[in-house]
């Protein structure tokens, strides 16, 4: 009797796991490995838009990385609004019913970002799922702060540029 209530409480706690997964990160980004490490690092707070969609949609993206990461290279036509020391002066002239697709390198800084932006009023609000790492996985350009076209990515850390699988890595 015991041993089936210990069987049926693990499979129990399997099951949560999948439906966890399954509810709240589908899969949309280039490898499973990276999706499965996204699905557990972010908090899915707020709609998710994956690298796909974000070339099919009309968003204004905004970068919300250190500007040394920024300056490397960044996305086309992206406003640099920063994380650390992130201020809605950045936002001045950016209607909050505009759509916004903000990014940073995996979609962790993004995230916290996005929900200070919805605490502020902005109404259409996304993160960028796998941020400006899958946007380069899947072979779209970046470019510099002159719009330069540049191969150079900013990888933030040894530790976070094994999810950068194109490019050259920069740490500095």
């Amino acid at each position: 009797m015991r041993y089936q209530i210990v069987i049926g409480f693990v499979l129990l706690v399997i099951l949560l796991f999948l439906w966890r997964g399954n509810v709240q990160a589908p899969t949309h980004v280039s490898t499973s490995v990276y999706d499965l490490f996204l699905s557990n690092l972010l908090s899915h707070s707020l709609p998710e838009v994956s690298v796909d969609k974000l070339t099919s949609r009309h968003f204004l993206l905004l970068d919300a990385r250190e500007y040394r990461e920024y300056e490397v290279s960044h996305i086309e036509g992206a406003v640099w609004v920063g994380y650390g020391d992130f201020t809605p002066n950045r936002l001045v002239g950016i209607d909050q019913q505009t759509p916004l697709a903000v990014y940073c390198s995996v979609g962790y800084r993004s995230e916290r970002i996005a929900e200070n932006l919805l605490r502020l009023g902005y109404t259409n609000v996304s993160n960028v799922y796998g941020g400006i790492f899958e946007w380069v996985n899947t072979g779209h350009a970046v470019v510099t702060v002159d719009g330069t076209e540049t191969d150079q990515i900013h990888a933030y850390s040894k530790l976070w540029g094994i999810w950068l699988t194109r490019g050259g890595r920069v740490y500095k």
